[in-house]
Formats: structure tokens, sequence, C-alpha cells
């Protein structure tokens, strides 16, 4: 294999449509209504006290964006009032592995990434 055919092998490239999902399942709520759901399924307003610096509007996006990818399921409950419950999808819970490599990662890391930061605010 060449150099060129090597480096262009290497290159990290990420389709359009991968990047949409990435942005939709990785953002900063979806990550905490996932941690939420791993460990069972949950009401809405359970999930607004488990994440109190969401809002209503930013949750209810949230869970719709993760519903359309197939990542959690809502489910109606014929109650008085009228409940509904979200919980991770099958889909959803193959998420966590990849996840948690990414979570060991910013441990590792975060030591060097603080000195990072330190040193380009500095400048």
């Amino acid at each position: 294999m060449t150099d060129t055919a090597a480096a262009r092998d290497s290159e990290l490239s990420i389709p359009a449509p991968h990047r949409e999902l990435l942005d939709q399942v990785l953002d900063k709520w979806s990550l905490s209504v996932l941690s939420e759901l791993c460990e069972g399924p949950r009401r809405f307003n359970e999930l607004r006290r488990a994440i109190p610096s969401v809002t209503q509007k930013s949750l209810t996006a949230t869970l719709r964006r993760l519903e359309r990818n197939g990542i959690v399921e809502r489910e109606v409950v014929n109650s008085r009032p009228v409940a509904v419950v979200y919980r991770i999808t099958p889909l959803g819970k193959t998420m966590r592995p990849p996840v948690d490599v990414l979570l060991e990662w910013a441990r590792t890391y975060m030591p060097q990434i603080e000195k990072a930061r330190e040193a380009f605010d500095s400048e």
C-alpha cells in the first residue's frame, strides 16, 4: 500500500447521515436521558425530576428524537390521569458499550485535556 493510500484509509470520514445520527443521540440531554432509562422505564415527570436542568421543551424534543431513531420507545398507559412511560429499546441498549468506551477515554485523558485547556486559556 502506498503512503497516499494509507493516509486516505486512515482519514476520519463521517458520512452526513452518520454525523446527523450521532448529533441526535450523543448530545447533552440524550446521554442524560439514556443514562436514566438504562436503569429502567421512566415516566416523563420522573425524567424531569432526575434531570432537573432540562426544560420540558428540551426533554420532549430529546425523547422524540430518540424515539424517531428507534433508541427509545414510548408507551401510553391507560390510567387516570393518562401517563406516558419511556423505555430504552433493544437497539438503544446496543449503544451502551461504545458510550462506555468514550466515557473511559474521557476519564483516562481528562488530566491532559485540562492541561491543554489551561494552556489555551492562558495565551
